[in-house]
């Protein structure tokens, strides 16, 4: 546990205490929101994830959008980290690669807020060459 040593410090625990309080009281019911799902694999990681993380996480506080932002582990599109499901309740989910702290402002207003297709969604309807062929 970090030592307080000023009110500042106190407000910034109980500022941090209120946010995963609240992160873990819309959590109860997550398919009726908005989910984030930022993948924090060693890959992720290592491409800024973290930021791509807090950007989400500061944005949707800041503007008070029902959403709730998790990490997850590696979705497998490596070549596009950070990479970041978004799940809208009512529509299939999208993953977008690439998600540096603009874009994820972006991905907020323009995908979450007003339902606007923006760029860097990634294709996620892989099919095998048997599938491929077979239609």
């Amino acid at each position: 546990m970090n030592k307080i040593t000023s009110l500042d410090d106190l407000r910034k625990m109980k500022q941090n205490m209120a946010n995963n309080l609240s992160i873990r009281e819309k959590s109860t019911d997550p398919e009726k929101m908005t989910q984030i799902r930022v993948a924090m694999a060693t890959c992720g990681i290592a491409a800024g994830a973290r930021a791509t993380m807090n950007a989400f996480v500061d944005k949707i506080e800041k503007d008070k959008v029902p959403a709730i932002v998790t990490q997850t582990g590696c979705m497998g599109f490596c070549y596009a980290e950070p990479t970041v499901e978004i799940r809208v309740p009512g529509k299939e989910p999208v993953v977008f690669g690439h998600v540096d702290a603009a874009k994820a402002v972006e991905i907020v207003d323009k995908y979450i807020v007003k339902g606007e297709l923006i760029d860097g969604i990634l294709p996620v309807s892989f099919q095998t060459i048997e599938e491929h062929e077979n239609k």
